[in-house]
């Protein structure tokens, strides 16, 4: 088994997890480490996007 193959990835069509590459690239996040960890992949794209909306909003001198 390859090293990515072992990885897990979320398909945010179906909401699916599977272990290894399968499907279409439009449809996967990951790789991650768990299946836990790809469960929460919208989870932890979300949260990731507002930090760095701060982050920005920061550079850019804005204030919320």
């Amino acid at each position: 088994m390859a090293a990515q193959d072992d990885k897990f990835y979320f398909d945010p069509a179906t909401g699916e997890v599977t272990q290894g590459k399968t499907g279409s690239w439009e449809n996967r996040m990951g790789p991650y480490d768990t299946e836990a960890e790809a469960r929460e992949a919208l989870k932890t794209a979300a949260e990731r996007n507002e930090e760095f909306d701060e982050q920005d909003k920061a550079w850019e001198g804005e204030e919320d």
